[in-house]
């Protein structure tokens, strides 16, 4: 009798939740995430809403990537959101985490190609800078050796006696993430010759404490999730210089223009062809469960599909298309709801 009992209260909980996840349809699309991403979602919702009067507007929060991920993988049904907005790729813990909350399958979709900029006021010292040059500008322990280095002619002979400040986004962010990936530690290697034996020995902290870690007694200031606050602090202090997605360089050409890295201005062409130094993939993370019982979400996706392409609306807006296959496989990937690929998170 208590095993019937089991039994029937088992199938209830089954399904009520999967009445849950059938009855998130009523309700608004969610997103969480990127403040990077956030511009062009946003403008995705806005064209969502125009095409069809009485439509719910979807809900879009700029959290951070790091933020926006531990939220969408909370779990699934109606209280949880249906899409991260990401500027770096979901991590391996992080799927963890997804799958432990029973979140289901997950389907990653790249939406195009971003550049991580170093932007200065047009009133600035028209700076020019390497990987090498901001390795040793802003990395915890450049060499090994606590950071001394105060102006940027403490780091390279050639720059200015201007003190070193770089306003950026906190440690949640992908965009940080980014830097520290693209940037700083290709500079690490290049200015280190140990640098490449410490990589390879096995023992990570070594490698993460000279190369990896940002300096924290100020140099590096944090200025929040939203990079229109770096743009506001670059107007403010002209001798500063700003760590933000290319479209916010993009979005403020009157008042800030692009740093040149190794030799190359952060520019449409140069982030499409690859050769800015600072180039990443800007993704969605859809839960397949949620795709499969709201058709707001589907629909919501398949606009976003028709406003990536290059000379589509996003690119107005700062957006780096991708190459027309890698747009395929993402129109394909929310078409088919496939789930991603686990073996290749970092």
């Amino acid at each position: 009798m208590l095993a019937r009992i089991g039994l029937l209260a088992l199938a209830t909980f089954t399904l009520a939740s999967c009445d849950a996840i059938s009855a998130i349809s009523p309700r608004e699309v969610r997103v969480v995430g990127s403040s990077t991403v956030y511009p062009f979602t946003k403008e995705v919702a806005a064209a969502f809403v125009e095409a069809k009067r009485g439509r719910r507007a979807p809900v879009i929060e700029s959290t951070g990537t790091g933020a926006g991920i531990t939220r969408f993988c909370e779990g699934a049904g109606p209280a949880y959101a249906d899409i991260a907005n990401a500027s770096r790729r979901m991590r391996r813990a992080e799927f963890d985490k997804c799958k432990a909350n029973k979140v289901g399958d997950i389907i990653e979709v790249p939406i195009g190609l971003d550049g991580i900029a170093f932007a200065e006021s047009n009133a600035g010292p028209k700076l020019k800078l390497t990987r090498k040059d901001l390795y040793l500008a802003l990395a915890a322990n450049p060499l090994g050796k606590p950071n001394t280095a105060r102006t940027w002619r403490d780091v390279n002979a050639s720059l200015p006696a201007i003190p070193i400040l770089v306003l950026g986004p906190p440690s949640t962010s992908g965009t940080r993430d980014a830097f520290v990936e693209l940037i700083l530690e290709p500079g690490c290697l290049e200015a280190m010759p140990t640098a490449k034996a410490l990589k390879a020995s096995g023992d990570p902290a070594p490698f993460e404490n000279g190369c990896r870690r940002i300096r924290t007694d100020g140099a590096y200031a944090e200025k929040g999730e939203d990079d229109t606050l770096i743009v506001h602090g670059l107007s403010e202090n002209p001798n500063a210089i700003g760590l933000i997605g290319y479209s916010y360089l993009d979005a403020n050409r009157s008042r800030l223009h692009g740093v040149p890295l190794d030799g190359v201005t952060p520019t449409y062409d140069d982030i499409a062809s690859g050769k800015y130094p600072g180039v990443r993939s800007l993704y969605l993370y859809v839960k397949a469960r949620h795709l499969k019982a709201m058709p707001e979400l589907k629909e919501f996706l398949a606009l976003y599909t028709r406003m990536w392409a290059p000379g589509g609306e996003l690119t107005k807006h700062g957006l780096i298309a991708a190459p027309q296959k890698v747009r395929d496989r993402s129109a394909e990937a929310i078409r088919l709801a496939l789930p991603l690929d686990t073996t290749a998170l970092p």
